[in-house]
């Protein structure tokens, strides 16, 4: 009851599905993915342990469609399943099978398997491909358009309830401590697809890094302007004078702490430079 897209970015080395549903917390059954392994979505009359032995398959070497065929040839209800598979290097694969309620298919291409079932109709499908295959940006982004175009062309015919969206990336985790780059779900919302569109900008602002060009120097003018910032929400007690001294940069870090903005601003590692985006987001919410 749900439509999916699986993808690689082989540029990114990132690894990722994106899914909707009119079934609750769809993101705890159907997405499953590990760094330099692959990406697993299994839906229809889930089999989650298409998830786990699938990763543990692809870990050992299997190419997504083998790792398809072992999974189906242990199920005796493989007739209800319905998967979608990309493995290291982007082959993909994907399985219908004939008990999955209309419309209910798939299509696969380099670096994509994209499914559904209990479709208002293939075109779903077809505008989710689309969508992923002429749309830039990180995977995550492609991911989402391409759910975004499903939803909007018709998506589940029962309606609408919940989606996530799962990417992985080598060390790309919160502190670059694991692969889980992006774990973003809608439980339960009218709108769960468009609710997941404002939560990934969302995570872009708090988790993103940019790159040289994309800083500025803190200079007289921006140091002025965030000392009278910082002064105002009680952060600096000191004089807006526009030099960025230790205890400017102190009271800066307290607040980027606070903002939960540690990722995009570091006192050790920018100290006198600013990420565009973090000052115009600074900007508008502080004034």
């Amino acid at each position: 009851m749900t439509f999916s897209i699986v993808g690689y970015d082989p540029e990114e080395q990132a690894w990722g599905i994106a899914v909707a549903s009119k079934f609750l917390a769809v993101g705890s059954v159907v997405p499953w993915a590990q760094a330099g392994v692959g990406a697993i979505a299994t839906q229809a009359w889930a089999n989650v342990s298409y998830g786990p032995n699938g990763l543990k398959l692809l870990a050992e070497g299997k190419t997504a469609q083998e790792t398809l065929d072992l999974l189906l040839a242990n199920d005796p209800e493989k007739a209800k399943r319905q998967v979608g598979i990309v493995d290291r290097y982007g082959n993909s694969a994907a399985f219908t099978g004939e008990n999955c309620l209309d419309w209910a298919g798939h299509k696969t291409g380099q670096y994509y398997a994209c499914q559904g079932n209990i479709l208002t109709g293939e075109e779903t499908v077809n505008a989710m491909v689309e969508a992923f295959l002429n749309t830039s940006g990180e995977l995550s982004d492609r991911l989402l358009a391409a759910l975004l175009a499903g939803d909007t062309i018709g998506g589940d015919s029962r309606g609408k309830q919940s989606a996530a969206l799962y990417v992985v990336r080598a060390n790309a985790g919160y502190g670059g401590d694991n692969d889980r780059y992006i774990d973003l779900r809608v439980d339960d919302d009218p709108e769960p697809v468009h609710k997941l569109k404002t939560l990934l900008a969302t995570h872009h602002l708090f988790f993103g890094r940019s790159n040289d060009i994309e800083f500025v120097e803190i200079d007289k003018d921006i140091a002025a302007e965030l000392q009278e910032m910082l002064h105002r929400q009680g952060y600096y007690a000191g004089k807006v004078t526009g030099e960025w001294d230790d205890m400017s940069k102190v009271a800066f870090w307290t607040m980027i702490g606070n903002e939960n903005l540690e990722e995009r601003w570091n006192i050790n590692e920018t100290p006198d430079k600013i990420d565009r985006v973090v000052l115009n987001y600074l900007r508008e919410r502080f004034g």
